[in-house]
C-alpha cells in the first residue's frame, strides 16, 4: 500500500467534497472512511484512477452518513450530484482547502491548527508541540475549529496572512525532519504566488527556497545535525539559492517590506557568504532589527542576540540575551554558544546539557548533548 500516495491525495479529495456541499467535519469523516476502505481493497484490486476512486467512495460514505442522520434529511437531494465513474478532475483543491481553514470566522491560531491537521497531515501532538500547549488543549481547539467551519463554502476565502503563517509552519515542521512536508509547502506557496501578486507571498517562497537549498548539508552521514557555520557549502543547491535571491530581489524592489522578506534577506546573506567567516553579520543584525520592528517577537530578538555576538563579540551577544526571558525555546542553547565563545567552558557545558533536556526533537537533543560532552572532556584534560 502506497501510504504517501494516499496522504498526498487526501487534501484534494477533502476539498472536492467540501466544494460539492459537504460540511467540513462530515467531509473529513467520509474521507477517513474512504482511506480505510482503500487500505482494505487496493492491495487486491488497485484502481487505475486512485483519486477518482477515493472521491467516489468518500462521497458515497458522506451520503450514507447523511441519510442516516434524521436531522440532515435535507441533504438527500445531493444524491443526484454523485460524481460519475471515471478520472477525477485534474484541478488541485488543496490550496482552496487552505483558504477554507483560514476562514475569517476562525482565530489565526485555530486556523493554523486546523490546516496543519486537515491539510498538512500533522498529528495533534505535533501541532501541540509547535504551540507549546498540552495535546488535550490542542485537540479541543481543533475540534472547535471543525465545528466552526462546518457547512462553510468557498465563497468567503480566508486571510492571506493566515495562509502564509500556515505554509510557514508546515515548511518548518517538514524541514525539521519529523514530518517531511517541506516540498509540499514549497509547492503550495508556488501555487499561491502564481495567483496572488503579493510581495510577502514572494518573500515566503524565497525564504523557503533559500533554506531548502541547504538541506543536504544540514546532517552528517550518521544523521547528526551540522550547524550552519560547519556545513559543507559545496553541498548547497546553488540553482535553488539563485532562484530564491531573484524572487526576493523582485519583492524587495516593491518597497512593501514584510516579515517573510526580512527573514529571506537574512537567509540570502548566509547563502551569499563563500565561507562562514565571510558572513556579513553587521548586515544580518540590521535585518534582525527590521524584523524585530515588524514582529516584536522575542524569538527574533533571541536570534538577533546570536548575530550581535558574531558581529560585535560574544559579550555583546550575552548583553543582548540578558534582556530576554530565559524560558524562551532555545534560550539555553544560545547562551551556551555565546558563553563558549567568551571562553567560559564550564558555564557553556552546563547550559548545553540544560538545552538538551528541552530540545524539541531527538536530533537537536543529540547535538546539544555532544556539545556538552565535548566541553566537559576538554575540561578534564
Amino acid at each position: 500500500m502506497d501510504e504517501a500516495l494516499l496522504r498526498g491525495l487526501t487534501p484534494s479529495v477533502l476539498g472536492i467534497l467540501v466544494r460539492r456541499g459537504a460540511d467540513f467535519a462530515a467531509a473529513e469523516d467520509a474521507v477517513q472512511d474512504a482511506l480505510v476502505e482503500a487500505v482494505r481493497v487496493w492491495p487486491v484490486d488497485r484502481p487505475r484512477d486512485p483519486k477518482g476512486w477515493l472521491v467516489t467512495v468518500a462521497w458515497r460514505k458522506f451520503l450514507d452518513a447523511t441519510r442516516a442522520d434524521a436531522a440532515r434529511r435535507r441533504r438527500e437531494d445531493l444524491v443526484e450530484e454523485e460524481p460519475a465513474p471515471g478520472p477525477a478532475p485534474a484541478v488541485d483543491d488543496t490550496l482552496q482547502l487552505y483558504f477554507l481553514c483560514a476562514h475569517p470566522s476562525l482565530t489565526p491560531s485555530s486556523a493554523v491548527a486546523l490546516t496543519l491537521r486537515a491539510v498538512g497531515g500533522l498529528t495533534t501532538r505535533q501541532i501541540a508541540q509547535a504551540y507549546l500547549v498540552p495535546e488535550a488543549t490542542m485537540a479541543q481547539r481543533i475540534s472547535r475549529a471543525k465545528r466552526t467551519v462546518s457547512g462553510v463554502r468557498f465563497d468567503r476565502p480566508g486571510d492571506v496572512a493566515t495562509v502564509l503563517r500556515v505554509l510557514y509552519l508546515v515548511f518548518n515542521e517538514g524541514y525539521s525532519g519529523d514530518v517531511d512536508l517541506a516540498a509540499e509547502a514549497i509547492r503550495l506557496t508556488r501555487q499561491l504566488a502564481a495567483v496572488i501578486d503579493h510581495p510577502e507571498v514572494a518573500g515566503l517562497l524565497a525564504l523557503m527556497l533559500l533554506h531548502h537549498a541547504r538541506r543536504a548539508a544540514r546532517t552528517a552521514p550518521d544523521g547528526s545535525l551540522v550547524p550552519l557555520g560547519e556545513q559543507d557549502r559545496g553541498r548547497w543547491d546553488t540553482k535553488t539559492i539563485a532562484e530564491g535571491v531573484r524572487i526576493l530581489q523582485a519583492a524587495l524592489a516593491r518597497d512593501r517590506l514584510g516579515e517573510y522578506q526580512a527573514q529571506a534577506a537574512i537567509a540570502a546573506l548566509h547563502a551569499d557568504a563563500p565561507t562562514a567567516e565571510e558572513t556579513d553579520w553587521t548586515q544580518i543584525v540590521e535585518w534582525y532589527d527590521e524584523l524585530a520592528r515588524l514582529t516584536d517577537s522575542p524569538v527574533v530578538r533571541l536570534n538577533r542576540a546570536v548575530a550581535v555576538g558574531e558581529a560585535d563579540g560574544p559579550h555583546a551577544g550575552l548583553a543582548a540575551l540578558a534582556a530576554l526571558d530565559d524560558s524562551l525555546p532555545r534560550h539555553a542553547a544560545v547562551a551556551a554558544y555565546l558563553h563558549e565563545r567568551a571562553g567560559d567552558r564550564a558555564t557553556a557545558a552546563r547550559l548545553y546539557a540544560e538545552a538538551a533536556q528541552k530540545a524539541p526533537n531527538l536530533a537537536e537533543r543529540a547535538h546539544l548533548t555532544r556539545q556538552a560532552a565535548r566541553l566537559n572532556a576538554r575540561r578534564r584534560r
